[in-house]
């Protein structure tokens, strides 16, 4: 990818409307040290110095398209309760656009805690009600997805297999984006793979890929291969895009050759978050007309910055720019 072409995608960001549909949750953290074992049972005493809250899961994408400089909806689903409030208020800072979020009495806000101390996390709380959503629930959702779709240029599904995305969903959105030439990019759950039939782009992890594929062990980049025409055989979908870690980004495309991109990763902090950053990025560039591959690109770039951040981190759009001109020296 040249210079001036990632200057003008990324520069259309700030032009663009986004849709971001999935499971969201508040990610809170409980910061502080351990000096001691308890005496009540062999667990550490955490000593707490702070607390931090951040949007997590789908909200996190959004977050992550926001600071690329684009304007976003989150469709999803929260709690009548204070940590809905409290996600609200942190979407609100983006600024992200909450009006399509269904709130429930049914079930609380998802809200996972972790405990963290010296850098290291001691334990995660989850707090969430599992299984299918009422009928009622869903078809408030598809009715905001029904009307904001016309009003945007990009949509991505975030799942966490919470119960947004379902079958229903995904069959009624693919055609209708289609019908408005919007690409649809999913951040998969293995469990929910078979869902995403024709879509623009499905980003799973190594790990992710495996399991969607049944395959246990990889020999060397001939199964990679092998593995990545077989799951977009699957789904029939335009791309996977494979994330690798140190091995980078594998893109597979119909009647196309696999496209390997070596990591721009020069130190390793934090993996927290990167596939969500990945996903904002190249859907993203997908709404502002690069091809598959310079999509990928410049996500793998984005990867790029944001493992090099300590915790779930974004990149912004001049951050994004400077790395692909740092490359081009």
């Amino acid at each position: 990818m040249s210079l001036s072409n990632a200057r003008a995608l990324i520069d259309r960001f700030k032009r663009l409307k986004t849709l971001v549909i999935g499971d969201l949750m508040l990610d809170h953290y409980i910061w502080g040290t351990v000096s001691r074992i308890s005496p009540e049972a062999p667990v550490p005493v955490v000593q707490m110095s702070r607390e931090t809250e951040m949007p997590g899961g789908a909200g996190n994408v959004a977050v992550n398209m926001a600071a690329l400089g684009a304007e976003v909806y989150v469709v999803g689903l929260l709690g009548e309760d204070a940590a809905a409030d409290r996600l609200v208020s942190l979407f609100q800072r983006g600024p992200i656009h909450t009006e399509s979020t269904v709130r429930t009495p049914e079930r609380p806000t998802i809200v996972k805690t972790r405990i963290v101390a010296q850098h290291q996390q001691v334990v995660r709380v989850d707090r969430e009600i599992g299984g299918e959503l009422s009928n009622h629930l869903r078809d408030q959702i598809w009715a905001h997805v029904e009307r904001i779709l016309p009003e945007v240029q990009a949509v991505v599904l975030s799942d966490y297999a919470k119960g947004v995305v379902t079958s229903s969903l995904v069959h009624r959105l693919i055609p209708l984006a289609h019908k408005l030439r919007i690409p649809v990019a999913v951040d998969p759950k293995v469990e929910n793979f078979h869902l995403y039939k024709h879509v623009t782009c499905v980003t799973p992890n190594i790990q992710e890929a495996m399991e969607s594929g049944g395959v246990r062990h990889l020999r060397g980049e001939e199964d990679v291969e092998k593995l990545g025409q077989q799951l977009l055989n699957k789904i029939d979908a335009d791309s996977i895009l494979i994330t690798r870690g140190e091995y980078g980004m594998s893109l597979f495309e119909r009647k196309k050759p696999v496209f390997h991109i070596p990591t721009r990763a020069r130190e390793v902090f934090d993996v927290t978050g990167a596939g969500d950053t990945v996903i904002s990025t190249m859907a993203l560039a997908l709404a502002s007309g690069a091809s598959l591959r310079q999509a990928a690109e410049l996500s793998n770039y984005a990867a790029g910055i944001v493992v090099g951040k300590l915790g779930t981190a974004s990149v912004t759009g001049p951050e994004l720019l400077k790395a692909v001109s740092n490359n081009h020296g």
